[in-house]
């Protein structure tokens, strides 16, 4: 049974939320930043075996993509994430190939070995860097005007920067080499950071935040 959203208009309950991934990682830490009712499941749990087509040249665009292509495919209300890592001095590089840096199906190790080795001899001043992260939200029942769906999108920022080598084995991608601006240069890496901790100031901590305030008027 619905509740009354604004204005008096029926707003259905939500019970179940897809997220458009196939990380536990990423899984697990949007289910812990969001702190939802609705039972957050993978595309695995719901049997997709499917890719999108991530040929968008900005963060922004891929995860609506993503979100339209996967709630159009499962029928479930659809949560995407598109993240990624900027380096001032690649030119903002590897962006929105960040996954794909070092090759298609490169491991986090050989993208953090190549993006090491761009930097080399830079000093900390000359290794700045930013994590960026995008939210993108469909709802399958939803049509635009065109027929398409709309997405509802919230970002995320953390600024820092590329450290000499890795510390750390915590997280996963570039956070055993990325040290956030609260640290001085050679501190510590998000790799050393505890999960809570890191959670309180990343850039998909942010970003999560401000979809929890959109799901949550949406009766998730």
């Amino acid at each position: 049974m619905g509740t009354l959203g604004p204005g008096g208009s029926a707003r259905p309950e939500r019970d179940r939320l897809l997220v458009a991934t196939r990380s536990a990682h990423k899984l697990r830490e949007l289910r812990e930043l969001l702190g939802l009712q609705a039972d957050l499941v993978d595309l695995e749990d719901v049997g997709i075996f499917e890719d999108a087509i991530e040929d968008g040249e900005t963060f922004d665009a891929n995860a609506a993509k993503k979100a339209r292509f996967f709630a159009a495919l499962s029928g479930l209300p659809t949560l995407a994430d598109d993240s990624g890592i900027e380096v001032d001095a690649i030119g903002g590089l590897p962006g929105v190939r960040t996954r794909r840096y070092a090759g298609e199906n490169a491991t986090d190790e050989e993208n953090n070995v190549k993006l090491l080795a761009a930097l080399s001899g830079l000093e900390p001043a000359r290794r700045g860097a930013r994590y960026r992260c995008v939210l993108a939200l469909a709802l399958p029942e939803v049509g635009g005007p065109r027929g398409g769906l709309p997405v509802r999108l919230a970002h995320g920022t953390m600024e820092g920067r590329i450290a000499a080598a890795p510390k750390g084995s915590g997280g996963f991608g570039y956070d055993p080499i990325f040290e956030p601006a609260s640290e001085p240069p050679g501190g510590r890496t998000l790799g050393e950071w505890t999960a809570e901790a890191k959670n309180s100031i990343s850039h998909r901590g942010k970003a999560a935040r401000r979809m929890h305030r959109i799901l949550g008027g949406l009766g998730f």
